[in-house]
């Protein structure tokens, strides 16, 4: 054997060499009818809203996506696509493991400058990295982790190869950048991470290419939660109320350079890019047009956009807008592997390769759920939307508001001006909110107008799914947390500073 080739690569080299054997028809078909095993790209967008790209909402975007807006054009959109919380961790929970977060175990999110430090993915959880481990696929996860910041819920714990990312929100202290298990930068410079997490998933797309072997990359970006930072390249201080607008430019660059990567490395046709957010926007973003923003139920808090991208797979420009959810990446990209979704437990996600590739593609499931916290508040059937619990109103913030982790100059290294609650993403208005509002979502996308009234039999029905679903929740209990933020001190993975 070549000294310079390791065992794991001859290994991987015969197993590439026998994959027709032991491929499934239905991947090997997926992968343009070779045996060559497709790659996977997740790029999850933070706080990135339903109306911050082209082509999504009631009108159009104030933010310039030129790239996503090719990425739409070659490939699909969903355009009902839902997160299970208005939230962080627990999106990307589901994401992970296609199933809710209160099977999964991560209703809360962490936080070790709130003290919340035994909130994670529990070793039992089955990521779509340890899946895909046994087909013999590299991994990676670049940006923010949010699954538990202690050791025994580290990245390289649930399956992945590497990790170069934040553990955590970049708003959270202490605010330093990790790579496996080592903090390599404390504090960060925040106007950097996009770049820097877009050259290292650039490096690790080429470091496989050059292998043979077949690679999932996870790409939870950083952006656009606040505080809002964005590299020179992109900054514009001559228009200081457009910081949001430059880091959604710079977001949109880094799928450019991603989509140009593999189109160079001739990957294009073998490889699905999945592009998405964990939840709905802050202030600054844009819903769209729907009502809400990040942390209600409103459509504004959990309906995010879904672009699908694989050349000769997917029709360009297909449309669909069946709901779906992201419970469903997970067994959508197994099938396309040809690796066995778990069988020793719920998977809530179905495959959703059909609602890709047809804009006439029926949902696969009865009814879609979100919670807030440990409780479960709304059920999406059909057209339908029933809030069993209140969504609440706007966030009571008047302009003097002091976000508590801003930018202060010394631990979170950010610009000033970011966005005030002036900024409102979402609709404002409609019929207060309240227990068991239901909403013809179809015809009423902004959730103006309750109907709870004119159609009890579509409450009743419903409502029915609702406790049928609740009953399966275990109870949970609240984590110990600090009584107000710490300024935790950085520099190791040590949180009791």
């Amino acid at each position: 054997m070549n000294g310079n080739l390791s065992r794991r690569d001859f290994l991987g080299m015969l197993v590439a060499s026998y994959a027709g054997a032991i491929l499934p028809s239905s991947a090997r078909l997926l992968a343009g009818g070779t045996d060559k095993k497709p790659n996977f790209i997740l790029i999850f967008a933070d706080d990135l809203g339903y109306g911050d790209i082209s082509g999504f909402g009631l009108k159009e975007s104030p933010f310039e996506t030129p790239n996503l807006d090719r990425m739409a054009a070659e490939g699909a959109k969903l355009t009902n696509f839902y997160v299970p919380t208005p939230y962080c961790a627990p999106s990307r929970a589901t994401i992970l493991t296609g199933r809710y977060p209160f099977r999964n175990g991560v209703p809360f999110n962490p936080a070790p400058d709130a003290g919340i430090n035994e909130v994670g993915l529990p070793d039992s959880e089955i990521t779509i990295a340890e899946a895909l481990k046994d087909a013999d696929y590299a991994s990676i996860c670049i940006g923010k982790w949010h699954l538990g910041h202690t050791f025994q819920y580290l990245p390289r714990r649930q399956g992945f190869d590497e990790y170069y990312g934040i553990l955590y929100s970049n708003d959270m202290r202490p605010v330093q950048l990790v790579e496996n298990e080592k903090v390599v930068e404390y504090p960060v410079i925040q106007a950097t991470l996009t770049k820097r997490y877009t050259q290292r998933a650039l490096d690790f797309i080429e470091r496989n290419f050059r292998r043979n072997r077949p690679f999932f990359l996870y790409l939870p970006h950083a952006m656009p939660h606040k505080p809002l930072a964005a590299s020179e390249d992109f900054y514009t201080p001559q228009t200081p109320d457009d910081l949001y607008a430059d880091v959604i430019r710079e977001v949109d660059w880094s799928v450019g350079q991603i989509l140009d990567k593999i189109k160079q490395l001739g990957l294009d046709s073998n490889t699905l890019v999945l592009f998405t957010s964990d939840n709905g926007p802050s202030y600054g973003g844009s819903t769209g047009g729907l009502r809400g923003m990040k942390g209600r139920t409103w459509e504004g808090g959990i309906r995010v956009p879904l672009i699908a991208r694989w050349p000769g797979r997917i029709p360009a420009g297909n449309v669909n807008h069946s709901p779906a959810g992201s419970i469903d990446v997970l067994p959508t990209i197994l099938k396309a592997a040809g690796v066995d979704v778990p069988q020793d437990r719920v998977i809530d996600g179905r495959d959703i390769w059909p609602l890709l590739t047809s804009a006439r593609a029926e949902s696969p499931h009865e009814a879609l759920f979100a919670m807030q916290s440990v409780n479960v508040m709304t059920v999406r059937s059909g057209k339908w939307k029933l809030h069993v619990r209140s969504p609440g109103g706007v966030p009571d913030r008047g302009e003097d508001w002091v976000d508590p982790r801003g930018p202060d100059g010394v631990t979170i290294i950010a610009p000033y001006e970011q966005a005030r609650p002036s900024a409102y993403p979402g609709v404002i208005g409609g019929d207060g909110p309240k227990e068991m509002m239901l909403f013809d979502i179809e015809a009423d996308p902004a959730e103006q107008h309750d109907l709870a009234g004119q159609h009890p039999d579509v409450v009743k029905r419903l409502k029915a799914l609702y406790d049928k679903t609740v009953a399966q929740a275990p109870e949970f209990e609240q984590p110990k947390r600090f009584k107000q933020l710490r300024r935790i001190k950085g520099g190791d993975l040590n949180y009791g500073n």
